[in-house]
């Protein structure tokens, strides 16, 4: 649609070396999750906002660990949610730089969490900051959450505390995941899946005087792959099939005894639709006949977190794709991704449209050694999130 002189006005009070610095000192701030070390990030991030003359509100998710939101007034009306996190992964190994060094080598910023997704909230912050005296018909908030990589508690505390504000009306979420600067209009969700098979142990030597809880769990496993190849030949249209995987598997004491217990952990992935509940039930329907060998199985999910899909033709998505492409953008197409994201809770329970849009790579960068981003997308993605915020709140 072209960029009108008044957005040009507000893009130009955009700062590069602002957005550069802030990821740097995101970077350098940690945040590894486990164990939970968000306080680092969370202090940073609120010095920096609270330097740009943005209200700075922080809530207590855990000790230690803090959710923040970020606010810039605009008129009465509903406003623009940008959405992010404060954790990363553990380091891990096998890192040539410094993990949380932010060292800048060829317009590329290195280190832990820098695409995952230090980048994107510095993007989203310097855009908030151009975006002060622009006029908008409401307001522009960034929500900052903890625990986003493990179980989720920020984003649940955030959207069971605004479920009832009169002030939660947002036309829409931009999640400044790393996806290339595409725009992602569903994702499927991500849940735990917790197998726990209970039998009776014995001396090994007379194994039938027991009931062997390893056995219950191959059996478990078993049917888990079966459930994986029947999905594969249902796939969604955007967003693939649903699949199970399992992960982990720990039981017995020793060899010589006929183990009385046996868990499996499992990742299932969630369409649109599928509710977590459904997907317990029919496990454990399926494992029921373990009972017959003497096994007791309990089957819980620990972790859900739900997928969205917005309508490709709603308002919001029209918006972050004209704004994407006047920023500067890729061009790609908008699509569905693999990842899963906080988004997904807003969606569901605040009811508010979601896209995910961010600088960075989720399948090149995320949660790999030599994490990196180009400074190159970070200001494009900032740009992005300036148009959109003028454009659907103009």
């Amino acid at each position: 649609m072209g960029i009108s002189a008044h957005e040009q006005a507000v893009l130009a009070r955009l700062d590069e070396t602002l957005i550069v610095d802030l990821t740097v000192a995101l970077v350098r701030a940690a945040g590894q999750n486990p164990p939970g070390e968000e306080a680092a990030t969370v202090r940073t991030l609120c010095a920096a906002a609270a330097a740009l003359d943005l209200q700075v509100d922080e809530t207590e998710v855990e000790p230690g660990r803090n959710n923040v939101r970020v606010t810039l007034d605009g008129g009465t009306g509903p406003g623009l949610l940008l959405l992010g996190h404060t954790d990363v992964v553990p380091v891990g190994a096998g890192w040539t730089k410094d993990p949380f060094g932010a060292e800048m080598v060829d317009g590329r910023i290195y280190g832990r969490g820098a695409a995952d997704m230090k980048g994107g909230l510095a993007a989203a912050l310097s855009a908030m900051a151009a975006l002060r005296g622009a006029g908008l018909g409401g307001p522009v908030e960034l929500a900052a959450l903890v625990d986003e990589e493990e179980n989720g508690k920020g984003i649940r505390a955030y959207v069971n505390a605004r479920a009832d504000a009169a002030d939660r009306r947002y036309l829409g979420c931009v999640t400044a995941e790393p996806t290339d600067l595409q725009t992602i209009i569903g994702a499927r969700g991500a849940s735990y899946v917790r197998v726990a098979v209970h039998g009776k142990s014995c001396h090994a030597g007379n194994p039938d005087d027991g009931a062997n809880a390893v056995y219950g769990a191959a059996a478990a496993i078993a049917e888990i792959e079966r459930l994986h190849s029947e999905l594969a030949a249902r796939p969604h249209p955007l967003l693939g099939p649903a699949t199970w995987s399992v992960g982990q598997v720990h039981g017995g004491t020793a060899g010589a005894i006929v183990p009385d217990d046996c868990v499996v952990l499992a990742d299932r992935r969630l369409l649109p639709g599928e509710s977590g509940v459904d997907v317990v039930d029919d496990l454990r329907a399926r494992l029921a006949g373990l009972a017959e060998r003497g096994l007791a199985v309990d089957v819980s999910m620990p972790m859900e977190m739900p997928p969205f899909q917005t309508p490709a033709d709603a308002e919001l998505v029209r918006v972050a794709e004209s704004a994407l492409a006047d920023a500067g953008g890729p061009g790609l197409p908008v699509a569905g991704w693999t990842a899963a994201c906080d988004g997904g809770f807003v969606a569901r329970d605040l009811g508010v449209p979601v896209v995910v849009l961010g600088p960075g790579s989720v399948t090149e960068q995320a949660h790999r050694a030599d994490e990196s981003v180009a400074v190159e997308q970070l200001v494009v993605a900032a740009r992005a999130y300036v148009l959109t915020a003028l454009r659907l709140l103009g």
